[in-house]
């Protein structure tokens, strides 16, 4: 497992030196953002396909507020090929203004990637959308494990007009 997640992290630094902190022209981070709503469990619903998430399913993310005013990450996910739960701690602080959705994260050392929320439902934070550094990092976030046909009809319209890649779409299946 100690190899599995060496993987994961060394994937998640080339994503970061090749990527950084920009965003797609098209994106942009959602404002009057509020992290403490934001923290707790999400279920990932949808996602582009990256070997860090290859192969997994039932992936969760927790965020829970750090001493250093960062924000912690565990990312967490079921490998079906090795039938076995996968896991990587990360670290993430604001670029610019904490009211905007707009956040570093780094899962490996110094080295950081564009954490990009650039859809929220702002009356309950139930559901969002993040991007990364350009437009082959896309992910659909909820608070529930499914989600209604609506919801996931208004994700693919938004990010296809946005220029995702919608027919590459990987949607892992999660626990009941």
């Amino acid at each position: 497992m100690m190899a599995t997640l060496r993987s994961i992290q060394v994937a998640f630094v080339m994503l970061l030196l090749g990527g950084c902190l920009g965003m797609p022209e098209e994106v942009a981070p959602v404002q009057g953002f509020e992290i403490d709503r934001y923290l707790g469990k999400w279920y990932e619903i949808a996602r582009l396909d990256h070997s860090f998430e290859r192969g997994l399913d039932q992936v969760t993310a927790e965020y829970t507020l750090r001493e250093d005013g960062g924000v912690k990450i565990i990312n967490r996910g079921f490998s079906v090929k090795d039938a076995q739960w996968q896991e990587a701690e990360g670290k993430a602080y604001f670029v610019d203004d904490p009211t905007q959705g707009y956040l570093k994260v780094s899962f490996f050392g110094p080295f950081y990637g564009s954490y990009v929320i650039f859809a929220l439902d702002k009356d309950d934070y139930q559901y969002a959308f993040i991007s990364g550094p350009d437009k082959s990092y896309l992910w659909f976030l909820s608070r529930t494990p499914q989600v209604d046909p609506s919801a996931m009809q208004r994700f693919i319209e938004q990010v296809g007009s946005l220029g995702y890649d919608t027919e590459k779409l990987i949607f892992p299946q999660q626990g009941q």
